[in-house]
């Protein structure tokens, strides 16, 4: 193994799991140094210049201030594309895939007009441009920074999507309609804090994962809401959620006047996803 290999889990040794070193290491240094997989598996010594060494030393500082490695190398594989990410969009999750793919299942052979509330880094709209040709995508999010990051992904996937600053809990129905409204919104209650890792919650945008303790169901509701005059007749929605909150979600689905409302779980087995027709 590569001595620079060794080095990165020595400094990190005691920060993260033994079993996340040396992907983290592997990650490093084929992203931000262009080292290939031969050379980091070569005994040999890798000659760094002084400012390929501060460089990493740096990086190494801020992964042990539990700082995301996809934050610093600003980019992630999500649905065999590439995002950037920063501090202003969630790290897409591979479960996010699985929305992304039932979607498909159901409308990959027809040009459907899709409402993705809550884009982010806009990694379910453009993966959604990518795979369902002709589809006509619009993409809500309250934050201008994160319409920013999904519009350079856009552009670097060489998909057209329709970003909108929009707040949903404030908005009302504008006459459009569309055949999938789809959301990753915020579901994790602020009493779940204190159970969660460092990285995510001192790094990732709170406004991007939490909701109010006395109601968890927030954002779907509003949605569900608006999807009863948004959706196109037979349109459906789908939901990532809290494995928490999977019956709660579809009893409530099912009370706006929902149909089929479907509840499926993750590659973790956990419930993770809610599809329901109008």
């Amino acid at each position: 193994m590569n001595p620079v290999v060794s080095y990165i889990k020595q400094t990190l040794c005691g920060y993260y799991p033994d079993s996340e070193l040396l992907p983290m290491a592997k990650l490093l240094l084929t992203q931000v140094f262009g080292m290939s997989v031969v050379e980091l598996y070569a005994g040999k010594d890798t000659v760094f210049s002084e400012n390929e060494r501060n460089l990493l030393d740096n990086i190494l500082l801020r992964l042990q201030k539990q700082e995301p490695i996809q934050y610093i190398i600003g980019k992630e594989e999500f649905a065999a594309l590439t995002f950037e990410v920063n501090k202003h969009v969630l790290i897409p999750r591979p479960e996010t895939v699985e929305l992304v793919e039932w979607i498909v299942e159901d409308y990959g052979r027809k040009l459907p007009k899709i409402l993705d509330v809550g884009t982010g880094s806009g990694c379910i709209a453009v993966s959604l441009a990518k795979k369902i040709a002709g589809a006509e995508i619009v993409s809500w999010d309250i934050s201008q920074e994160a319409l920013q990051v999904a519009e350079r992904n856009c552009r670097k996937n060489g998909v057209h999507v329709g970003l909108e600053c929009r707040d949903v809990l404030h908005a009302s129905p504008d006459g459009r309609l569309f055949d999938v409204i789809v959301s990753n919104p915020p579901y994790i209650p602020e009493k779940e804090k204190e159970g969660m890792d460092a990285n995510v919650l001192e790094w990732e945008p709170g406004l991007a994962l939490f909701v109010p303790d006395d109601d968890p169901l927030l954002f779907y509701r509003k949605i569900a809401e608006l999807g009863r005059d948004m959706l196109s007749d037979e349109g459906r929605l789908y939901f990532e959620i809290n494995r928490k909150y999977g019956r709660q979600t579809v009893e409530m689905l099912a009370a706006l006047g929902y149909k089929g409302v479907e509840l499926r779980k993750d590659l973790f087995q956990n419930d993770r996803m809610v599809k329901a027709e109008r």
